[in-house]
């Protein structure tokens, strides 16, 4: 598995990811109705950010994540990330290596920490995955999230400095 900067080529196999990922609706606040050109105006980043692709041996695209400043101005410091992977490619590492890279990145850009601003509670596995990699929990807004089959449930904050 290697992490790249994304490339305009690629959105033909990140928008699959995107697509199913949103879809689903149980772990991204993004609406499932949006065009391939809407959803590829709001996921690839633009300087001072930063969009990634997880590739696999072969070339495919398993995963992506997005990363850049969590604020403008005074907020500008501390960084965000966002992460989608393949649903036939989880539980292989490939969103641990897409969070590992965006935590280097953002290290070796200056940023002080990293936010996760939306981390939906009842999605356990990438909850326990940012703990794992040193995030912690620092509020749940309750209720905020509508999730499909259990209703409104709550999104994490999760911070850790870099």
């Amino acid at each position: 598995m290697r992490i790249r900067d994304y490339a305009d080529a690629d959105w033909d196999q990140v928008w699959p990811i995107f697509a199913d990922v949103v879809t689903a609706a149980d772990t991204f606040a993004y609406d499932p109705e949006w065009s391939p050109e809407t959803a590829r105006e709001v996921w690839v980043e633009r300087p001072p950010g930063r969009t990634s692709v997880a590739v696999d041996h072969d070339g495919a695209v398993r995963g992506t994540a997005k990363t850049g400043p969590n604020r403008p101005g005074p907020g500008s410091h501390v960084a965000t990330a966002s992460f989608m992977v393949a649903a036939h490619a989880r539980g292989r590492g490939v969103g641990r290596a897409l969070c590992e890279d965006a935590l280097d990145w953002a290290r070796r850009q200056g940023f002080a920490a990293m936010q996760f601003n939306a981390v939906v509670e009842t999605n356990t596995a990438a909850v326990e995955l940012y703990r794992r990699l040193g995030f912690t929990v620092i509020g749940t807004v309750p209720e905020s999230f509508a999730h499909p089959t259990l209703g409104r449930v709550g999104l994490h904050v999760m911070h850790r400095r870099l």
